[in-house]
């Protein structure tokens, strides 16, 4: 992303803050993990229906999908294209990432942990980015790649997408 893309994004995040129209984004924070829950709950869901054959899975599955769809509704106001589609896998792989991140903890692999809870938060930024319409779709592929570069060494590697993390969080807390 060039200087010029970068400045047009940090116009729209001074137009957001100046026309509060974040409204609530702490609430909306919590409905987002509430929402990765759900989606979590769906794929337990779908894994014991296939492991028992139990129908009682698929109707609670089916409940849980309807319940997640009206709550993401509330969070992804345009959904062009797939934004819709991508912002509920931006949410499922950044809660799985979080998930595995707080086992390798528990195993004592600190290091792992720290890459996938940044990989993590990369994501949920660009979830973010996206539905607070600051980051153009287009640049979501370009992101995603500049991610993986990032975690490899988070320390002295700073991007674009780093620092849009940084002015995200900021927004958000």
């Amino acid at each position: 992303m060039e200087n010029e893309q970068f400045d047009k994004i940090l116009q729209k995040i001074q137009q957001l803050k100046e026309g509060n129209n974040l409204l609530d984004l702490s609430s909306k924070e919590d409905l987002v993990i509430g929402i990765m829950n759900l989606i979590s709950l769906e794929e337990h869901l779908f894994f014991n229906y296939n492991k028992t054959g139990e129908k009682n899975y698929l109707e609670l599955l089916k409940e849980i999908r309807e319940m997640r769809k009206g709550l993401l509704r509330r969070i992804v106001h345009n959904p062009q294209g797939e934004v819709w589609c991508i912002s509920k896998h931006l949410l499922a792989a950044a809660m799985r990432l979080m998930e595995v991140g707080t086992k390798k903890i528990g195993e004592g692999k600190e290091k792992e942990a720290k890459e996938l809870f940044h990989k993590s938060y990369v994501l949920w930024n660009i979830f973010w980015g996206l539905n607070l319409d600051i980051i153009p779709v287009k640049d979501v592929k370009e992101a995603i790649t500049e991610r993986d570069n990032i975690v490899s060494d988070s320390k002295s590697k700073t991007t674009i997408w780093s620092k849009l993390g940084k002015i995200i969080e900021s927004i958000l807390d």
